[in-house]
């Protein structure tokens, strides 16, 4: 492992994703608490991922983190495959889907190295995990690899020109009189762990390049809209009184393409081979 996907591991071992909604309670009353918070702050997850419509197809999500899709996914009567980078998350998923009596095959791995056969799957998930991949665009080739011709990804990753970004920008570089310090340098530093990326819609397209139909799709957050406590790294005076005066009415009506999580849904070619 290299020290990039070092950085990566230890980040996310330290607390696999959403295990701060967890509050440490792993029963399977804490894993309901924890979905229930997710699909909350995070909506658009249901139309966009569309469980039910993956009865008896075979799935593969990279990055389980704490389980919750997957556990969707399972119940949905998939045929159901998982990865994630670091055993913590895999521990956690396990104990999730043996709660309510689900099995999938989940093992530790890594997305720019998928041990999987070519023209596998009918579908590949991801939600927020390629843009923390040292080599983003390698990730998405092997999903190209392992979907079956006519298969899906469905994907989600930053959006580079979000009001999350606006926002880290002002803060991070304005404020400290650095104006010239760009958004790359931003996301990499102060989103989440070192090194996360964000896309433009033209840089997606590049790394989609080999699909067809592909799809891209911005939504706003919590985090656009500062309408949770996410983000705790970030927290002072100023913020607070951001989330009092934030504009968010006007922010859902002229700059819903601003948001920060992108939504990719692409089609492997049917004559791909």
């Amino acid at each position: 492992m290299n020290s990039n996907k070092e950085r990566v591991y230890e980040f996310w071992n330290d607390a696999a994703c959403g295990e701060n909604l967890l509050l440490c309670d792993t029963s399977r009353e804490g894993y309901e608490k924890q979905a229930k918070a997710r699909y909350g702050l995070e909506p658009y997850i249901l139309p966009f991922a569309d469980f039910a419509s993956t009865k008896q197809l075979r799935v593969l999500e990279i990055g389980v983190g704490l389980g919750a899709d997957h556990q969707r996914f399972a119940e949905a009567g998939a045929n159901l495959s998982g990865i994630d980078l670091t055993e913590r998350a895999i521990v956690h998923t396990k104990k999730r889907l043996h709660a309510w009596g689900l099995s999938s095959d989940l093992k530790v791995g890594d997305a720019e190295h998928l041990d999987f056969a070519a023209n596998t799957f009918d579908l590949v998930y991801s939600w927020g995990v390629l843009h923390h991949s040292p080599d983003t665009f390698r990730a998405v080739q092997e999903v190209w690899r392992v979907l079956k011709p006519g298969g899906h990804a469905k994907i989600m990753i930053y959006n580079k020109y979000s009001i999350v970004g606006l926002m880290l920008w002002v803060r991070y570089a304005l404020f400290r009189l650095k104006p010239w310090t760009s958004l790359v340098e931003i996301y990499a530093n102060y989103l989440e762990r070192p090194g996360t990326k964000a896309y433009s819609a033209p840089e997606a397209e590049f790394l989609f390049q080999a699909f067809d139909n592909v799809k891209i799709r911005n939504v706003l957050t919590h985090g656009d809209l500062l309408e949770s406590g996410a983000g705790q790294r970030h927290q002072g005076p100023l913020l607070s009184f951001a989330r009092k005066v934030w504009p968010r009415s006007i922010i859902r009506r002229y700059f819903q393409s601003a948001g920060l999580f992108m939504l990719i849904d692409a089609t492997k070619p049917s004559c791909a081979e």
